[in-house]
Formats: C-alpha cells, structure tokens, sequence
C-alpha cells in the first residue's frame, strides 16, 4: 500500500471521528442536563461515594446543584440522583416503564448469573425475586408457618447468653434465619458467615481484583459460598428424587421450568441463593444491631417495649410460641423499629438504568444513563423530620405519620423490598424474645460506628445481658 493510500485511509478515520465527537458536542448542548459534576476521568467520584459518608455525599450535592436532582458518575456509570419525596415518588410510579433494576458491575462479577450482554435485559437479574414472589413464599400466609421455627430458633441462639459481640450474635442468628427459609437447613452457611460478610462489603466495591482489596475477598468467597451451595442443591435433587417433600426456596428453584421448559442450571440457582442470602442476612443483622444499640441508650424506651411484650406474652400459654396476631400487637416495638431503620439506615441505596430519555424537574436524563435511589435525601432532613438526630419513636404514632415517601425503607412500587414482612417478623421475634429474658449494657457506650454503604459498629457492639429476676 502507497503513501497516498495510507493518508487517505487517515484521512477518512479522522474526519469520522471528529464527526462523532461533533455530533456528540452538539447533542449534549441541545440537551439540558441535570446540575452537577463526573469529577475524574474514569473514576468519576466513585471515591468520594464509596469512602465518604453515603448521607453527606448526597447532601453536599442537593446543597450546591440542587434540591431535586443532580447528576454524578460513580461505579463508572453517568448517573443522576433523583431527590426528596416527589423524587420517592416518580422513581416508584414509573418503574418498568421509565427505569429497570441495575445490577453494579461488581454485583454482576460477583454473581455470574447476573450478567448478561445486552445490559437492557433484566430478566437475568430479576428472576430470583419472581421466583420467590410467584409461589408466594413471602406472603403472610407462608412466613405465618415458618414464623414458629423462627421463634424456636431465636429462643436457642439467646439461651444462656452473658457477654457477646451484637453485631457477630446478630449475623449469625440472621443467616441461620435465612438458610432455614431459603434452604431448609442453616449449618454449612452459618460456618461461612464471613464469606457472606465479604460478598456483601464487595457489592459496591471498585473492581480491582488484586489481593487485599474487597473486589478480591467478595470474589474469593463468592467462590467458597458457590461450591458449599452446589453440594446442599445435588443433595436436594437427591432427596427430591426420592420422593422427599420440601416446601423452601431452593426446592422450588430446582423444579421450577421457563416458558420452554428449560430448569436452571446448578450454577444459576446457586448464584441466586447466595444473592437470597446475603439480602436476608446483612440488612437485618444490621437493623437488629443498631436496635439494640439505640434501646441500650434509652431505658425509657425499653421500658414500653418490655411493657408490650409482656402484655403479649399474658395472653398464651407456658411454652406456646408465637403467632402471627401477637406481631400485629407489636405495634410500638414496630415504630422503635422504623426509627432505628431512619437513623440507620441497613440498604443505602439501588441502581435503576434509564431505558428512555425523561424529563425530570426541568432535566432531561438520557436512555442508558443511571438512577441512585438513597434514602439519604429524606431521612435526616429537617424539613421533614423535627430534630432528626434524635432517636423518636413517638414520631410514628401520630395520625398522619411521616410525610408521604419521606420513609422509605424498603423502597416502594413495583420493586419494594419482596422481604419486608420476613424481616419485620425475624426483628420483631429477636426483639420479643430479648426484652422477656435480658436487659443490656453496651460495654462500650461510645464505640465508633465505620463503614459508609454497611455502617458497623468498630468492634461488633460489645454488650452484657442481665437475666430478669
């Protein structure tokens, strides 16, 4: 090839490119963005998101762009956040039509199953949660039945206590909780429980799969988590096989069919078991930490709970566990529940990915781009609620409660959470049996709290039981 062949093929590619870059240029000025900044190259500010305080990230921003919306680039992702309660609202009201769930690409390393290439399908990452919402495991009806056994469970996990670390008590109970559900059995994931814990802490975490960083751990225990779960499905098959009656999750998984037929893999089922699990476990062993932190602080509030419980317990029987009526009679342990979850929150935040262009608040958000929904603009805000820093289950017995999609903690619409009732009923039996045995000390009454997605006590809230005389 000559010269002049060469120059003339540089010349097309170039003249190619600029008339992409000029394209690009020219539609972004015709499109009126959200306020706000992609910090670095790359990186964005992915950084300042995952290592500095979720809540103070998102009230910087609403502070200096805006109170409704502002857009960012983090997970290497250009992404808006939607603010406030009409934000709440619009997000949950145009699910499936204006936004689909997103996975973040560490989650999707993570569980394999969860990757797909064509980002815009979401049936992948979407069908663990249809299957355990088609069946109806986590309706009243269902979790009624298992309620007994986690009532049992939770009574022998508390036998005998003196000192423990909270949050290590909480995440074992919560595991065992979840592995009973989901699986049928609960030994063989318990004595993994700190592979879960770095499968969680990996979820949001920069993929740099290097030794010492979080990517690295939550992909190695992912590993370990992965090959446990294969051996409890081949067992499962067996007992399935031979006529074994079972009515869990996994049971479920393994004969279920798609509209050809077609079962999923052992891998598949085993990645959307571990996902089941880490959400079933982490969120609620943080709730029931911070639970008992909070109540730990103020006697006064212990004090009703006891009160409650004790009236409950009145009405049944030596020995007889408890029912699905005795949780509708929670009620004020139930709004000390909703406060600790306000002030701390378990889920931070979710991905949404646009999948056409809107319009928003005087912004135009284009297809492709991402949406971070957080509880972050709500939660602690003065406008919303009265002295927020404070620890005020009073806050939910008025009338008229919080202001609309101001408290949203397990999201809302078509993707709110398919296991709040699990997790108020396993947090309401802890909370229940802990007050009609213990009262407690926190042994460090200060401790600092780390961790920005995960909030954590910095040494597991040390506290000591004392029997009730």
């Amino acid at each position: 090839m000559d010269a002049i062949d060469l120059s003339t093929i540089f010349l097309v590619v170039f003249s190619f490119i600029l008339t992409i870059i000029l394209y690009q240029n020219r539609s972004s000025k015709n499109t009126k963005l959200p306020p706000g900044s992609f910090g670095w190259p790359v990186i964005g500010e992915t950084i300042e998101f995952l290592f500095s305080n979720p809540e103070d990230f998102v009230r910087d921003r609403m502070n200096k762009y805006s109170r409704d919306i502002f857009k960012t680039k983090i997970m290497g992702e250009k992404t808006v956040v939607i603010c406030g309660p009409n934000g709440h609202k619009f997000l949950f009201s145009n699910e499936e039509k204006l936004f689909t769930v997103f996975r973040t690409h560490s989650m999707q390393r993570i569980f394999r199953s969860y990757q797909s290439k064509n980002p815009s399908l979401s049936h992948s990452q979407s069908q663990s949660t249809r299957v355990i919402r088609q069946p109806g495991f986590l309706k009243p009806e269902s979790l009624a039945r298992y309620l007994g056994e986690m009532d049992c469970i939770t009574k022998e996990l508390l036998r005998d206590k003196v000192e423990i670390k909270m949050y290590d008590f909480a995440k074992i109970l919560t595991l065992t909780l979840a592995s009973r559900f989901f699986l049928g059995s609960s030994e063989r994931m318990v004595k993994l429980v700190d592979c879960f814990d770095d499968v969680a802490l990996g979820l949001h975490a920069m993929i740099l799969n290097v030794p010492g960083t979080a990517f690295y751990r939550a992909n190695k225990a992912a590993v370990a988590i992965r090959r446990e779960l294969i051996h409890v499905i081949k067992e499962k098959k067996d007992e399935i096989s031979k006529g074994v009656k079972t009515q869990d999750v996994l049971c479920h998984m393994i004969v279920v069919k798609d509209n050809n037929g077609v079962s999923m893999g052992e891998n598949e089922i085993a990645d959307k078991i571990m996902g089941l699990l880490v959400a079933g476990y982490s969120t609620v062993a943080t709730t029931i930490t911070f639970l008992v932190k909070y109540v730990g602080e103020r006697f006064d509030i212990y004090g009703k709970i006891l009160n409650e419980q004790k009236e409950i317990a009145a009405t049944k029987k030596e020995g007889e566990l408890l029912e699905w009526e005795d949780m509708n009679k929670m009620k004020y342990s139930w709004n000390v529940i909703c406060e600790t979850m306000r002030l701390t929150p378990p889920l931070q935040g979710t991905f949404r990915q646009v999948l056409t262009d809107f319009t928003y608040a005087g912004y135009t958000i284009p297809k492709g781009w991402k949406v971070y929904w957080t509880t972050s603009s709500t939660n602690k805000n003065p406008l919303y609620f009265e002295e927020p820093q404070v620890f005020d289950p009073s806050r939910y017995e008025k009338c008229d409660g919080p202001i609309p999609y101001t408290y949203v903690p397990f999201g809302g619409g078509p993707r709110m959470c398919p296991g709040k009732e699990y997790a108020r009923l396993a947090i309401l039996t802890f909370l229940h049996n802990v007050v009609m045995k213990y009262k407690w000390e926190l042994l460090l009454p200060n401790e600092k709290i780390v961790g920005d997605m995960m909030p954590t006590p910095q040494n597991g809230l040390p506290i000591r039981l004392h029997h009730h005389q």
